[in-house]
């Protein structure tokens, strides 16, 4: 039996008696960290959200933003892992703003971050969630 894998386009093969080899900068370490996602997605609200009051108008464009630098930041990490991340920016009011989530998965490898931002105008709420990748 054999196994193939790709990553960051390239393949690796391995016959049932042998042990898969991977990169040396792919970084296959075990347990989500989430306080470097949090540093990161920090980062990028900031970048995006920084000086900025609430434009509905420019609502699908910092949501996209954000996401996607975040995205990309965290897949730079060369971590063996699946992201999701989602954002959402609403308008500061009187009312609040509240989010839940809920995860099955295995939470000695899988984990979540979620950040909160706000200015005088917005809220931010950004959550990541990140799903190992086991071979």
């Amino acid at each position: 039996m054999s196994l193939i894998v790709a990553f960051n386009s390239e393949v690796y093969q391995a016959t049932s008696q042998q042990r898969l080899s991977y990169p040396a900068y792919y970084n296959i370490k075990v347990g989500f960290n989430a306080d470097e996602a949090h540093n990161i997605v920090k980062e990028c609200i900031d970048g995006v959200l920084g000086g900025e009051d609430y434009n509905q108008n420019n609502i699908n464009q910092w949501t996209a933003s954000i996401v996607e630098q975040s995205l990309t930041h965290l897949v730079k990490l060369g971590k063996a892992y699946k992201y999701i991340v989602t954002c959402a920016v609403v308008q500061r009011s009187a009312y609040g703003f509240h989010t839940a989530s809920s995860c099955f998965w295995d939470t000695t490898s899988d984990g979540t971050c979620t950040v909160r931002w706000e200015n005088r105008t917005m809220n931010c709420i950004v959550n990541v969630f990140a799903i190992a990748i086991v071979l």
